[in-house]
């Protein structure tokens, strides 16, 4: 069985006739340029019929990861970072030496009951 030619070889399923510049409904959109504190510039595209009230006023760059803002001359600046907390530190935050103290000891407590070890 010889193989004839196919009209579709090559080319993607949907893509219509060759050449075709239009391919369905483009919608409007607006450009806005954001800049970071190094004043490198970030463009968004929003849909052009969005209130003005859901178009945000600060993003993360996506080169630098700083907050980057619409005006250029006043890019916002980083915020103070908070290290990262392990969760004993958390946990010292919330009790003294002496709730630390006492929980450890009921805790120790339990366990001797546990594994037969009380000593009273």
């Amino acid at each position: 069985m010889a193989s004839g030619g196919s009209a579709i070889r090559g080319s993607r399923v949907g893509s219509g006739p060759m050449g075709e510049q239009d391919r369905g409904f483009h919608a409007e959109r607006i450009a806005v340029s954001y800049w970071d504190a190094l004043g490198n510039e970030t463009v968004r595209y929003f849909a052009a019929n969005l209130p003005a009230e859901e178009i945000p006023d600060v993003i993360d760059s996506p080169s630098t990861g700083l907050p980057a803002g619409r005006d250029k001359t006043n890019p916002p600046q980083v915020q103070k970072l908070e290290p990262y907390k392990t969760h004993l530190a958390y946990v010292k935050e919330r009790r003294s030496e002496e709730e630390a103290a006492e929980l450890l000891e009921e805790a120790l407590q339990q366990l001797r009951q546990r594994r037969g070890t009380v000593s009273s």
